[in-house]
């Protein structure tokens, strides 16, 4: 499957936010979206934003949910018309169904520092879902599995001094023990947090 390989900082600076593709790394001053005068990539950007049309803030939310959860634009496509079918609210099942995503619940149970390096870890066969391997980050983790990481997992120096930090804030949606955690419900709108309009996602592909 395709990836996105070029620099990561680029994809934060074209939607003017943070979307914490390199974990703690984000966090320091030094992140291009904290400097001064940062703009959007390109041969030379623009200081003066530009006043979005509709079309434009329905796409550019599309395009910062998309890159935040890592998944390319088939792939999107596809839960939106998955979440369309559920009874419910559509932008939040769609939510719910990126959340469910094993890379994503690797990541949320602080198992990983970013969802990238979640991917990684179970592209490379080191997470565990109810004792069995499973190596395909899109699987959607359903309520009561046991998510948990391989013993070669354990040895990876970045994953054990995650795994030893204190005070981890797991959503409460998720309970996790150690480098054990499952899922213990379906999370609702106000337990997957972040700034997004999901109702702008709805309206792109509704057009």
């Amino acid at each position: 499957m395709a990836r996105y390989l070029d620099a990561k900082c680029r994809i934060c600076r074209r939607e003017g936010t943070k979307l914490f593709l390199k974990g703690k790394r984000c966090l320091s001053p030094k992140c291009p979206i904290e400097r001064k005068g940062a703009v959007p990539p390109g041969v030379r950007g623009t200081k003066i934003p530009r006043r979005l049309s509709d079309y434009g803030m329905q796409l550019r939310e599309k395009q910062k949910v998309k890159r935040m959860y890592g998944v390319l634009e088939k792939q999107f496509k596809r839960y939106f018309e998955k979440a369309r079918k559920i009874k419910g609210e559509t932008g939040t099942e769609l939510l719910r169904l990126l959340e469910r995503r094993l890379d994503n619940v690797v990541y949320r149970l602080g198992f990983a520092p970013s969802r990238s390096l979640a991917r990684q870890l179970v592209s490379h066969g080191h997470v565990l879902v109810n004792g069995k391997k499973v190596n395909i980050p899109s699987y959607q983790v359903k309520i009561g599995e046991v998510i948990a990481l391989s013993p070669e997992a354990l040895k990876i120096k970045e994953i054990s001094e995650i795994l030893s930090q204190k005070n981890v804030i797991i959503p409460s949606w998720l309970e996790r023990e150690g480098a054990v955690g499952k899922i213990k419900k379906i999370p609702e709108r106000e337990e997957i947090g972040g700034e997004i309009s999901e109702q702008l996602i709805v309206e792109y592909y509704s057009r």
